[in-house]
């Protein structure tokens, strides 16, 4: 029977195990989101930079909702492994970094406190897209949403995370008024600046005296520097904690699985100071967007793409579907035909070696990341990644035939038409457009074919922009019908022989 991983330096272990760090004394970092990325990706990183430089870096970790995590670590004295896993080597490592664990919901005063308390220096945070409460249609904050409505009021503890973050640091103004740092390692184009955006346009609509009174602290005390975060991380299985018995004899309940590749590009504005990110391989730059477009455009939105051909052709994880040789090819597609000519990419980046890079990652079948993991959220996902690069083409008047086949796959999963079904990991796939598409579905059933998508992108869902090109909506509706009628592998056929026939604008 393995050991708990409190008892790590009394174990039977190997001595890499017993020569690990103790965790920091002092918490410097306030994360909000204890998910796997972050304790497979900022944690690990910031593990690493402390193994060159001491400093009082200690994170302190905030679950927004589910303890399962956040308890589990408390029980384990704040350890958890790592498990980097390949098809030719398995990795264990126990990053010693995290002072605390919270839940937001169970402890909303604990949270604004550390938020403000003098020693957080930066708050760093991966909730989503999802979790940022912006409107799809306009990028601002969704100031209808109730959620939002009732953070404003201020008379329960906030819920959102903007919510949360503005509360804390208008308690920060108040008390000392210290600067400090907002680094988003979510998805978002220019996510710092995107997050800097919606803490100022809740500080906006919040009440005369309360708005005057911080909303010049926070242009002057709180900086909000832009970041491309990059690693592919599974959700936890047994698989995983077998692993973790079988290398370490220990037993850890959420050990986080993760490729052996990682990558964080930031821009080094720090109001407050920061730990040696650099010596743990992190990248600073002035100008991180051509690194986020890549990343985003490339791996994400092609990423979407196979996730959703997998899942309506049966297939349970990325591996498994770019095995599919119809699969791989409209990947390829995608990303050299609709996706590459909308970038720069950055000079230290060489295009071939970072593309085969990612067919290397996705078929690491060791790994085994679900089609329904990477499909999920889509609705929010996609309008980070297909509407730009779309516009690209069909503003020069070529039409972006396998971003529509992405769109109308996505739409397959989400929204199905009557009387077809998806599949079970396309109906696995959690989306908070779900029951709106269905409706829109639901009323475009009897109308004629381009309808649906028209009525979808006037929906806002993708944003604005391909609502004034009908073209696009019709491609994706022939897709969804050879979807539907033939299956995915027809449609990609069918996106992989189009011509590049002019869109008409």
């Amino acid at each position: 029977m393995p050991h708990a991983l409190p008892r790590l330096r009394r174990a039977t272990a190997p001595a890499a195990a017993l020569t690990l760090p103790r965790p920091p004394a002092e918490t410097g970092i306030v994360h909000l989101g204890l998910g796997n990325f972050h304790r497979a990706h900022q944690a690990v990183h910031t593990a690493a930079a402390l193994r060159h430089t001491d400093g009082p870096w200690g994170i302190l970790g905030v679950a927004s909702h589910s303890a399962t995590v956040a308890r589990a670590m408390r029980d384990q004295e704040m350890a958890y492994a790592v498990v980097e896993i390949s098809p030719d080597d398995t990795r264990v490592t126990v990053p010693a970094v995290h002072t605390g664990a919270l839940v937001a919901t169970e402890q909303p005063d604990d949270l604004l406190d550390a938020l403000a308390a003098p020693a957080t220096a930066v708050i760093t945070l991966t909730v989503t897209e999802h979790g940022y409460t912006f409107s799809p249609r306009t990028g601002g904050l969704d100031l209808d949403a109730p959620a939002v409505q009732t953070d404003l009021r201020g008379d329960t503890p906030p819920r959102t995370t903007i919510g949360q973050l503005v509360r804390g640091l208008q308690r920060r103004m108040r008390t000392h008024a210290r600067p400090v740092t907002v680094l988003s390692c979510d998805n978002l184009v220019g996510n710092g600046a995107q997050t800097r955006r919606l803490v100022h346009e809740f500080a906006q609509a919040l009440p005369a005296a309360e708005r005057d009174d911080l909303t010049p602290w926070l242009e002057s005390a709180v900086t909000f520097p832009n970041s491309m975060v990059d690693r592919i991380v599974p959700a936890t299985t047994d698989t995983y904690r077998d692993a973790v018995a079988t290398h370490l004899g220990l037993r850890d309940t959420v050990p986080v699985p993760a490729e052996p590749f990682s990558m964080w590009v930031m821009e080094d504005r720090f109001a407050a100071g920061r730990p040696r990110w650099e010596t743990g391989g992190a990248l600073f730059t002035d100008d991180v967007e051509p690194y986020e477009l890549l990343k985003l455009r490339l791996l994400n939105g092609t990423h979407s793409l196979i996730a959703y051909l997998g899942a309506l052709d049966g297939q349970e994880t990325i591996p498994d579907a770019t095995a599919r040789p119809f699969i791989a090819e409209a990947a390829r597609a995608v990303l050299h035909d609709d996706y590459l000519p909308t970038l720069t990419v950055p000079a230290d980046i060489d295009p071939d070696h970072y593309i085969g890079q990612l067919f290397d990652r996705w078929a690491n079948t060791a790994l085994g990341h679900r089609t329904r993991q990477v499909g999920s959220d889509g609705s929010v996902k996609l309008r980070q990644r297909v509407p730009e690069p779309a516009l690209f083409h069909l503003r020069a008047g070529r039409m972006p035939h396998h971003l529509a086949l992405t769109v109308a796959a996505y739409l397959c999963c989400v929204a199905p038409r009557p009387g077809f079904s998806p599949g079970p990991h396309a109906t696995a796939m959690a989306d908070p457009a779900r029951e709106p598409l269905a409706t829109i579905a639901g009323r475009s059933a009897t109308a004629s074919g381009p309808s649906f998508v028209e009525a979808v992108l006037d929906s806002g869902l993708l944003g604005d922009g391909l609502r004034d090109h009908p073209d696009f909506a019709a491609r994706v509706s022939e897709l969804i019908d050879l979807i539907v009628r033939h299956g995915p592998a027809a449609a990609a056929t069918d996106a992989a022989g189009a011509l590049p026939t002019p869109a008409h604008r």
